[in-house]
């Protein structure tokens, strides 16, 4: 059973960029799904896709968080990464990892990944 594991700080300030790892076990980022995909919640409000990462490499963003959005992976450590710059307090959310057969998108919903991490809370506040 692949498991996912998201990682990084639980506050962060106003104009800093967030840095977060998933970890990928009981699977490979190379094989075990076709997509693995970063989406956040903020308090209050619905699923938010930000981007995934495909097997071949290719990356896709949400073209209102492109400009700040950065994804990449270490296939050595099985392993994928976010990096959000310029946050402001509107970027506070449990931000979470997933892996599945889709890329999801800006209509994503939780059926679309098979995988999921438990998420990380994730405040923007000075």
């Amino acid at each position: 059973q692949v498991q996912l594991q998201e990682s990084g700080p639980d506050l962060v300030k106003p104009s800093q960029t967030l840095s977060l790892t998933c970890t990928v076990s009981g699977g490979s980022i190379t094989t075990s799904y076709d997509y693995w995909a970063w989406i956040r919640q903020p308090p209050g409000k619905g699923l938010d896709w930000m981007g995934a990462i495909a097997v071949d490499g290719s990356i896709y963003y949400n073209p209102s968080l492109k400009s700040r959005t950065s994804i990449s992976r270490d296939t050595s450590k099985n392993q994928f990464f976010l990096q959000l710059s310029s946050l402001t307090p509107e970027d506070t959310a449990v931000y979470y990892c997933a892996g599945g057969s889709s890329l999801g998108g800006l209509s994503v919903q939780r059926t679309d990944f098979g995988s999921w991490g438990q998420g990380t809370e994730v405040t923007v506040s000075s």
